[in-house]
């Protein structure tokens, strides 16, 4: 079972500007947004992390410096955790994107709504879930089954993963709210991924730690995968 943290990037000056970044270059972190992602190193200094992911966008890496400075990690670049590309949207004010008729299938059928000159939002969801199962896949590997790995990255490209993981459909992913510099929690098993915490933004997070294994002839605890008939099936 490997844990997934996403974190969406501090506030960016684009935030408050009321702009759609996109892939804008030259766009970081304001005074808060650095605020936030130097609070990060404490929220989650109980955890065991072995590898830091992030977006190439300048404001996600500047999210995830301070935390891998501490660690003395090395953030692996993932091109595909980057901004959904607007194309002829990107850095036009949200007030006037309103107006558009596609903000409309945006907000209500997103599986269907693609940019002009840009992505669609049903590619995006396919191509950032692929990126963190492979990323999953690679530090499992590496560090093994109970390792922590954490990716920074934007907030529909997170909401769209938690929707996968959530078995919710793409058109309702809007439903999910994903503030920034906050933390979302995904576990991988072989059976199916659950859903441990989302927009969690001052909480604890020391039950995330790994439980240690067993000694010889001790019970394992209960896996989150196998269900349990007669009661909680997440024990």
């Amino acid at each position: 079972m490997t844990t997934l943290i996403l974190l969406r990037h501090g506030r960016s000056t684009a935030n408050t500007a009321g702009v759609l970044a996109g892939r804008t270059p030259g766009v970081e972190l304001d005074d808060r947004g650095r605020e936030q992602a130097a609070a990060v190193v404490d929220r989650l200094a109980a955890l065991p992390i072995a590898a830091v992911v992030t977006s190439p966008l300048e404001r996600c890496r500047q999210t995830v410096a301070p935390l891998a400075a501490a660690r003395g990690l090395e953030p692996v670049v993932e091109d595909d955790l980057a901004e959904v590309d607007y194309g002829a949207w990107t850095g036009r004010k949200i007030t006037d994107l309103l107006k558009e008729d596609l903000w409309k299938v945006v907000q209500a059928h997103p599986s269907a709504a693609t940019f002009p000159d840009g992505e669609s939002l049903a590619g995006m969801q396919a191509r950032s879930v692929a990126a963190v199962r492979r990323q999953v896949t690679r530090v499992r590997a590496e560090h093994g089954d109970d390792a922590i790995v954490l990716a920074c990255s934007h907030g529909d490209v997170i909401k769209a993963v938690l929707a996968d993981a959530l078995a919710c459909h793409l058109d309702n992913f809007q439903r999910i709210v994903v503030d920034t510099c906050s933390v979302s929690v995904v576990t991988y098993t072989e059976l199916r991924p659950f859903v441990a915490r989302m927009n969690e933004q001052s909480g604890d997070v020391a039950s995330l730690v790994p439980k240690p294994k067993p000694a010889e002839g001790e019970e394992p605890p209960v896996n989150a995968s196998d269900a349990v008939v007669g009661g909680s099936t997440n024990a």
